[in-house]
């Protein structure tokens, strides 16, 4: 309980540094899997990123475009003006991100490789496929802690709902990038380092999306649905064509359900 009000007592910016530092830690507590196995059963990868694309999901109603429809209601426009525009905003930034940083999709072949054309080598496309998926989940978690410093009505749980939502689902990510770069050739410790530097950018993105929430209360349903359209496009883009390419549809597709309802519990139980 001392903890749980120290943690209540910090300002905001550092509530979210917290938080995903969290998200990161547990990122590479995945990729820290590389040391005992050398390969993941596809199955299980399936129903894990069917897991992870449902816990997206989820969140990204629940714990951001609800808000952020309840925070634009009393403005002398439309509620769902601002969210709108966020929304899209979101999704049109991950596709910029997406045409430009050059990346590869998990089970693609190295030709398939997305964005500027490089001589990079298809470890580091695997691994800029991945802080790409997570840029916008660290945003996502700091626009959170962000409006409990802005707007009446926030839950600080709400926001712990969403960090631990992320943080599950970054644990099979761990899995997802380390164990490629093993077969791959690369050493488990170098597989292990770049599966957990893969989510380094989840801190950078907290950190700016507190930032840009605390800077105007006008600007948190905006904040917040911009960090629920960033999410849903890496899930329509990434995610769930990956946990479908394979064999396993129906696995990824009830991991997907399990995912939805975990993180509607969490978010539900703990706001």
């Amino acid at each position: 309980m001392e903890a749980v009000r120290l943690f209540s007592s910090i300002s905001p910016v550092y509530q979210a540094l917290v938080a995903t530092l969290f998200t990161w830690f547990v990122t590479a507590l995945g990729a820290a899997v590389v040391f005992l196995k050398k390969d993941i059963n596809r199955k299980a990868l399936d129903a894990s990123l069917g897991f992870a694309s449902g816990i997206m999901i989820s969140a990204s109603f629940f714990s951001l475009i609800l808000p952020a429809i309840g925070f634009a209601e009393g403005s002398k426009i439309p509620s769902w003006v601002p969210v709108s525009i966020g929304f899209l905003l979101g999704g049109f930034c991950l596709r910029l991100l997406d045409r430009v940083i050059p990346h590869l999709h998990l089970f693609s072949p190295e030709e398939k490789a997305e964005g500027i054309k490089t001589n990079l080598p298809k470890t580091a496309l695997l691994i800029l496929a991945i802080t790409i998926h997570n840029l916008p989940e660290g945003l996502a978690v700091g626009v959170a802690f962000g409006s409990l410093g802005t707007a009446e009505g926030s839950s600080l749980w709400g926001a712990v709902a969403l960090a631990v939502g992320i943080a599950i689902q970054n644990f099979p990510e761990g899995i997802a990038v380390s164990l490629p770069l093993r077969r791959e050739g690369m050493s488990p410790f170098k597989s292990f380092w770049y599966g957990q530097l893969s989510a380094i950018v989840e801190p950078i993105g907290g950190v700016i999306g507190v930032s840009m929430v605390l800077l105007s209360k006008a600007l948190l349903p905006y904040a917040l649905s911009f960090a629920a359209g960033a999410m849903i496009f890496v899930v329509i883009e990434e995610l769930i064509p990956e946990s479908q390419s394979g064999e396993n549809g129906d696995i990824a597709t009830t991991g997907a359900i399990i995912g939805f309802v975990v993180m509607m519990i969490l978010d539900l139980a703990l706001s």
